[in-house]
């Protein structure tokens, strides 16, 4: 079989609908699970699974202590996953990557202002309203702070997080998946939308986490089927 490489982001392990297809209920649970796919596809299928150290290990590691899991799963992540530091020296990224990145940004910048002065206009327009009732400014203040400027802020937040941070790569860690994976010649695994977004952008090939546990599967029912018709055909030839 073709030896893969596959660069983990964080959401390949934390990821809800990965962990819960292999029947686990918690998420330190479902991590070591998959874990446990990573290290039958290394032992089994000769994939090795790296992840961008120190970036993404460090995020794993918070990932396992702020959510209480045992030292097992912690072990598991040092045992079967492959650390290794992006060559961000050498690494080449064609140059019309930055043009379109820019592009994009800037786009996904406009659109963040038009969110913010609609919800300045909302805001005022409220106040205003308010205002012709005749009350007080002490009367009023109250309310316009916790009812009308308050769930405008909250409508406002909703709306601008997913206007800016939809397919977009905002972390270091993201970078450091897609130079990895570059560096590497190897499949990208994650949830993130702006790591696959830029991941066809680069040409990588990528998986979505909910989809890497059920390849290995797939993977190791076609290799005990294979020994199953092995074994049939040395019966039968005895």
């Amino acid at each position: 079989m073709l030896r893969q490489r596959f660069v983990l982001d964080t959401t390949a392990l934390t990821d809800s609908q990965a962990w819960e297809s292999e029947g686990c209920s918690t998420i330190c649970e479902g991590m070591s699970a998959i874990l446990d796919r990573v290290a039958q596809a290394r032992l089994h299928l000769g994939i090795s699974c790296y992840v961008p150290y120190p970036s993404v290990y460090n995020e794993i590691k918070d990932f396992v202590r702020h959510n209480n899991c045992d030292a097992v799963v912690l072990s598991k992540v040092d045992t079967w996953l492959v650390k290794k530091t992006p060559d961000r020296y050498k690494v080449k990224v064609p140059s019309k990557i930055f043009y379109e990145y820019v592009d994009f940004m800037r786009g996904r910048i406009n659109k963040g202002m038009n969110i913010s002065e609609e919800a300045i206009w909302e805001s005022v327009a409220r106040c205003i309203a308010l205002s012709e009732s005749g009350a007080s400014l002490k009367d009023m203040k109250e309310e316009i702070e916790r009812e009308t400027v308050g769930g405008i802020i909250r409508k406002f937040r909703e709306k601008y997080r997913a206007s800016l941070r939809y397919g977009i790569l905002d972390s270091a860690p993201d970078i450091d998946v897609l130079l990895l994976a570059k560096d590497l010649d190897a499949a990208v695994v994650s949830q993130d939308l702006g790591i696959q977004r830029w991941s066809e952008q680069l040409g990588l090939r990528f998986m979505e986490s909910r989809s890497f546990p059920v390849m290995i599967r797939e993977y190791m029912g076609a290799i005990d089927l294979r020994v199953e018709l092995k074994e049939e055909k040395e019966d039968r030839m005895i």
